[in-house]
């Protein structure tokens, strides 16, 4: 990991993935998506709020003509760990039967989030329904889910920045960082 920032007393970040690691993943996936629906439009649905910040990278990254809708989802509440129970905080405001749906998430790690989406989302007939996700954290996997696209496989830490968040802190830091010192 890379050097540490301290922001207050009570949380120490380090650096997992550097911005600019960040970005150029991002633009590798873009390129990847821009191919796989080479001359069609695709509609990326952003898992708020931890998907906005990869949300507009990728989207700025495709090629095709991208529309961009979100969907509000709780499962994690103040907390550092789900608490399994996924509720729906804002639902979708474009159709999306028959196109090719991109859900954009900040993190995968239970599945059981990405699960109850699909299968919510597999309901109203999409054309194609991918996934894709900046980060996977395979030693949280309770179910396992179908990740099409994948930033960065990651070990199990928590995890901020680029949109990730700590109580609603941090998620403008530019890079992606562990907190080394989490207040109880």
């Amino acid at each position: 990991m890379g050097e540490p920032h301290d922001f207050t007393p009570l949380h120490r970040i380090e650096t997992l993935i550097p911005a600019s690691d960040l970005q150029a993943r991002v633009r590798e996936l873009g390129a990847q998506i821009s191919r796989d629906f080479a001359g069609q439009e695709v509609l990326l649905v952003g898992v708020l709020k931890g998907a906005f910040m990869f949300l507009a990278d990728l989207a700025r990254a495709i090629d095709n003509l991208v529309v961009v809708d979100f969907l509000g989802v709780s499962s994690y509440g103040s907390s550092t760990t789900t608490t399994g129970v996924v509720r729906i905080t804002r639902d979708l405001t474009w159709p999306i039967t028959d196109r090719n749906v991109i859900v954009v998430e900040d993190i995968i790690d239970t599945g059981l989030t990405m699960n109850y989406l699909l299968e919510y989302l597999g309901t109203r007939h999409p054309r194609a329904l991918k996934v894709c996700t900046l980060l996977h954290k395979p030693a949280r996997t309770r179910v396992q889910t179908s990740i099409d696209y994948t930033g960065f496989t990651i070990d199990d830490h928590f995890v901020i920045g680029y949109g990730l968040d700590y109580d609603g802190r941090y998620r403008n830091l530019p890079f992606v960082g562990v907190c080394t010192e989490i207040p109880e």
